[in-house]
């Protein structure tokens, strides 16, 4: 998977985006990230790999850290049918990473953009924002700015933002 983050960090590098990277032990929950943002300042959203039932269509959605996940609201918004995780395999295949290390950093190997990108709209205001490479062995910062206007116009993608807040208790 070195080799991922690699890849990773020379495409950030490409396009002229500039990053901090923080090395670390395993991740494995957003607990386990608050040291990250602790050293970099900013925030690790969480990021969930989602498809429908008929694994028809596939889904990053990124989200602040604390935003409940509510299946009807968030399938509702992107014109889904109930949306639930999909496969660790699905993942690998499409993002080249595994659970635990979800980020739309994959979405550099998704060249032909089978995975949509839903994203937290209230994140748009972050000024920092921390993600792993592809790796839960280190977590990169990089400014909100060049994540929206630089890196993901690069990549042809516009994510469909979304609101975390509602009035469905459905959560997984």
């Amino acid at each position: 998977m070195e080799s991922v983050k690699q890849d990773v960090l020379a495409a950030l590098q490409g396009l002229g985006i500039a990053y901090d990277l923080f090395e670390h032990a395993p991740v494995h929950t957003m607990e386990d990230c608050k040291a990250a943002e602790a050293a970099l300042g900013g925030v690790m959203p969480k990021n969930l790999f989602l498809t429908p039932r008929n694994h028809a269509a596939h889904y990053l959605l990124v989200a602040r850290p604390e935003a409940p996940f509510r299946t009807a609201l968030v399938s509702r918004q992107l014109g889904a049918s109930r949306l639930s995780f999909a496969t660790a395999e699905e993942l690998m295949d499409m993002l080249r990473t595994l659970p635990g290390a979800i980020s739309p950093m994959g979405l550099v190997f998704d060249r032909e953009q089978k995975v949509r990108l839903a994203v937290d709209r209230t994140l748009r205001k972050e000024p920092r924002l921390l993600f792993h490479p592809c790796v839960n062995t280190a977590t990169l910062a990089m400014s909100g700015r060049d994540f929206f206007e630089t890196f993901l116009p690069a990549l042809g993608r516009e994510p469909v933002f979304v609101d975390m807040q509602g009035e469905e208790k459905h959560e997984i």
